[in-house]
């Protein structure tokens, strides 16, 4: 789905991670995987009028409701989810359905907190206001799909390398008291000592879901993305990031976000998250 965003080219990047090799990595790794294919989209019309400011609302939370009821499912047989966008909208969807039983921590991790309300955001993309949604903020409409209300609250959330917050946004984030930690602790604390932090702000759940926007990678090794944000994680930095999520035992459900082959190079952005999703999800160096 690329419609909680301007640029086209995300809506292929599920194509570029199957491309990439993603199912054969995890396959080699011992996991037993099943591609169910792509959830059906709906062609919205121009002509529809905006919600609130906000373009495609209404197909957005068409999309998002088949991904809740998806997802839903495949937790309650027993398998850890791995959704593939599109833009990071998907993720109303996503954790909305991973927490339908069962509450769920989150790690954010993206260049941008994704915090905003129609109220609050410069451009109406939807793509920047998932995390509200999922916590009760912005369109209601949004923030019931699945079933009524907030799906998280903000302390069951934690996001990393974070490094490009519109101003509004940033207000919100404060008043809220969501957990955060920039690139900034990251260059002074290290990957390691933040992501532990992290885990242990998480300590109360047993699950946790993990959101990644590859964005949060510097645009130097992933050119295909439509946000790019200068110094963002490198690549052992990321690597080690999901190695130490893996080696704590609680992911649940996983979204990997805005990967857009048309901005990319030979696929280099699509290949280095397939990477990445194998280390997250148990692949070592030795």
């Amino acid at each position: 789905m690329d419609l909680g965003q301007n640029l086209r080219g995300v809506d292929i990047g599920p194509s570029a991670l199957r491309y990439a090799g993603l199912m054969q990595r995890l396959q080699q790794l011992g996991h037993q995987v099943e591609d169910i294919g792509n959830v059906a989209m709906p062609i919205p019309k121009v002509s529809d009028p905006p919600l609130h400011g906000t373009m495609f609302a209404k197909a957005i939370r068409a999309v998002c409701q088949l991904l809740y009821e998806a997802v839903q499912q495949a937790v309650a047989d027993g398998c850890v989810p791995l959704v593939m966008g599109g833009d990071h909208s998907i993720a109303i969807g996503v954790i909305g359905g991973t927490t339908h039983e069962e509450p769920a921590g989150v790690l954010w991790i993206d260049a941008h907190s994704d915090f905003n309300t129609p109220d609050t955001s410069p451009s109406g993309n939807i793509h920047g206001m998932p995390l509200a949604v999922l916590t009760g903020r912005g369109l209601q409409e949004l923030v019931d799909v699945g079933r009524p209300g907030a799906k998280i609250a903000p302390e069951d959330v934690v996001l990393i390398a974070l490094r490009q917050i519109d101003p509004f946004e940033q207000l919100r984030l404060i008043e809220t008291g969501l957990s955060i930690f920039t690139m900034r602790e990251i260059d002074e604390q290290g990957i390691a000592a933040v992501t532990r932090m992290a885990l242990r702000q998480l300590g109360r759940h047993q699950r946790i879901h993990v959101s990644f926007d590859v964005d949060s990678i510097d645009p130097m090794f992933a050119p295909g993305v439509g946000t790019p944000v200068s110094g963002g994680l490198s690549i052992r930095e990321a690597h080690l990031l999901m190695e130490l999520i893996a080696e704590d035992g609680r992911i649940c459900s996983v979204d990997v976000v805005e990967i857009n082959p048309l901005l990319d190079n030979k696929n280099v952005t699509a290949v280095l998250a397939a990477e990445l999703l194998a280390s997250l999800l148990g692949k070592t160096i030795v």
